[in-house]
C-alpha cells in the first residue's frame, strides 16, 4: 500500500474506465481519459490523498482516494471515500486494505468522519465498509440512473 503518484495514472484509469463502461459502481458515464486521470490525481494529494494497493511487481491491483465531502466550510471535517479493485484481485483482501488506510490516513489528516456512498444492493461493497467499522444511516431513493435503471445510494459512516 503506498500513495499514488502519477505513473499510476493509466493503471487506476484503466480499473476504474471498466467500471464507468461496464457497472453501476460508479455514476460516471464516460470513461477518464488519460488527462482526466493525471488532473485527478493532482487533485488528490495533501489531506484528500489516492492511495493504491501493488502486488510484488508494483502492478496497481486496487486504488482509494479521500475527496471533500461537500463545498461548504462546515462539512470540511467530513470526507468521502472511493474503492476499486480490479477484478483479478476481488475477495483477496485488496478492498479492505485500500479502504482500512484511508481510514487510518483520514484520522492522520485530523478529519472527523467519513462517508461511503454505495450503489445499492452492491454486497460486496456495503460488507467491505461494515467490515471497516462503516454504519449504514441512509438510503438516497432513485438519485442516479444508468443503464435505463433508476438507483439508489446507500449511506454509510465511520465516525473517528
Amino acid at each position: 500500500m503506498r500513495l499514488a503518484t502519477l505513473d499510476d495514472a493509466e493503471a487506476i484509469r484503466t480499473i476504474y474506465n471498466r467500471e464507468v463502461l461496464g457497472s453501476t459502481v460508479t455514476f460516471d458515464l464516460v470513461p477518464r481519459s488519460l488527462d482526466d486521470q493525471l488532473a485527478w490525481l493532482d487533485d488528490h494529494s495533501g489531506a484528500h490523498p489516492a492511495v493504491v494497493a501493488v502486488d510484488d511487481g508494483g502492478g496497481v491491483r486496487g486504488f482509494g482516494s479521500l475527496s471533500p465531502y461537500r463545498p461548504r466550510p462546515a462539512y470540511r471535517t467530513t470526507v468521502e471515500d472511493s474503492v476499486y479493485v480490479d477484478p483479478t484481485a476481488q475477495g483477496q483482501g485488496v478492498g479492505r486494505a485500500v479502504l482500512s488506510e484511508l481510514v487510518h490516513l483520514a484520522g492522520a489528516h485530523g478529519f472527523h468522519a467519513v462517508i461511503g456512498r454505495i450503489v445499492g444492493g452492491h454486497a460486496a461493497s456495503i460488507g467491505l465498509h461494515r467490515a471497516c467499522g462503516f454504519e449504514e444511516i441512509g438510503v438516497e431513493r432513485e438519485v442516479g440512473r444508468k443503464f435505463g435503471k433508476w438507483l439508489d445510494v446507500v449511506l454509510m459512516q465511520r465516525l473517528l
